[in-house]
């Protein structure tokens, strides 16, 4: 039995005239008589309300669906998984709070090479009292730290949002009347994020402007605290567009727009494993780098070497995966 006869068989058991369940689901008619005609399917969120008015549940209605369609040779989909009110709410405020955490871990590993670099300059060019080994020691001890804190900060307050991962790989169902207020809370919170992502565009971009500078100064202090200028401006424009990021990933999220529509919850696995591997790999350079070669330089700036080379990554291995799902 597929979605159009269920919907059927259930408003005639109820008595109902297509105009009463179109009533009840605060519809048309000609929506209702699309449905049990065929022509078109019921949104996620309607199918829920229908499942409450009937008294059964969204896999009663979706799985004849899902049977169907693989006695056609087509792939069934998994049925989506129901997020309450509650559940909804929780998500967008941790999300909220999280977000600060998070922005504030990449900003540290960005930053985190600053003293080294600077110190290693200051020294080298007479700026300081001691010498460049121990210059070079204390940078390092400071990389050291704050990559240590960085990297606590984004496990502990990673695991604060990992309940919730489910909302970036599955396919998912609102309660009635959130999706509404979701939205709303999207529109209210979209002049933030448009400020926020053009702020922090604009600081990375401007990140560099301390460096050309250097091609028409011969100053050599200046040399060495410009690129210390050009990994802050960077750092602080990272945070800004992660905390704008988060919060608007929340909403789309829960609406499954953007980069968390349904095509691109089955592309993101193959780049989640993608970022797992990449991440390693990079580790494991900065190990070696740092061990074995002793260039405290090279190594600090592994990582927002890498932070930056991910970005490009990220958008091609995505790109690739999704073109091969439309295949």
């Amino acid at each position: 039995m597929t979605l159009a006869e269920k919907i059927i068989r259930l408003r005639k058991e109820k008595g109902w005239s297509q105009e009463e369940l179109a009533g009840q689901l605060e519809i048309s008619r000609q929506s209702v008589s699309k449905w049990e005609g065929g022509v078109s399917i019921p949104e996620l969120d309607k199918i829920v309300r229908m499942s409450e008015i009937f008294g059964v549940t969204t896999d009663y209605l979706l799985k004849e669906e899902q049977e169907e369609m693989a006695q056609k040779g087509r792939e069934p989909e998994v049925s989506p998984r129901f997020v309450s009110a509650e559940e909804a709410d929780g998500f967008m405020e941790i999300t909220k709070k999280v977000s600060k955490w998070i922005a504030l871990g990449v900003f540290l590993c960005i930053v985190s090479p600053i003293c080294l670099i600077t110190f290693g300059g200051l020294a080298e060019f007479g700026f300081l009292t001691f010498s460049e080994d121990a210059a070079a020691g204390i940078g390092l001890v400071i990389l050291l730290v704050l990559v240590a804190v960085a990297v606590a900060i984004l496990i502990f307050h990673g695991f604060r949002l990992s309940r919730y991962e489910y909302m970036e790989k599955e396919s998912i169902l609102l309660e009635t009347g959130i999706i509404r207020q979701v939205k709303e809370k999207e529109e209210d919170f979209e002049p933030t994020f448009r400020m926020g992502c053009t702020i922090g565009v604009i600081l990375c971009i401007g990140g560099a402007i301390p460096v050309v500078t250097t091609a028409f100064l011969e100053n050599p202090l200046w040399e060495v605290l410009s690129i210390g200028v050009l990994l802050l401006l960077v750092a602080c424009g990272v945070y800004i567009l992660i905390r704008v990021g988060m919060v608007k990933g929340s909403y789309q999220k829960l609406l499954q727009e953007g980069d968390y529509t349904k095509k691109n919850k089955e592309a993101s696995r193959v780049v989640s494993a993608f970022a797992g591997f990449y991440w390693c790999t990079v580790t494991a350079i900065f190990l070696v780098v740092f061990f074995r070669t002793e260039n405290g330089k090279a190594a600090g700036l592994i990582w927002p070497v890498a932070g930056v080379l991910f970005g490009a990554l990220y958008v091609a291995v995505k790109g690739v995966v999704t073109r091969e799902k439309k295949k």
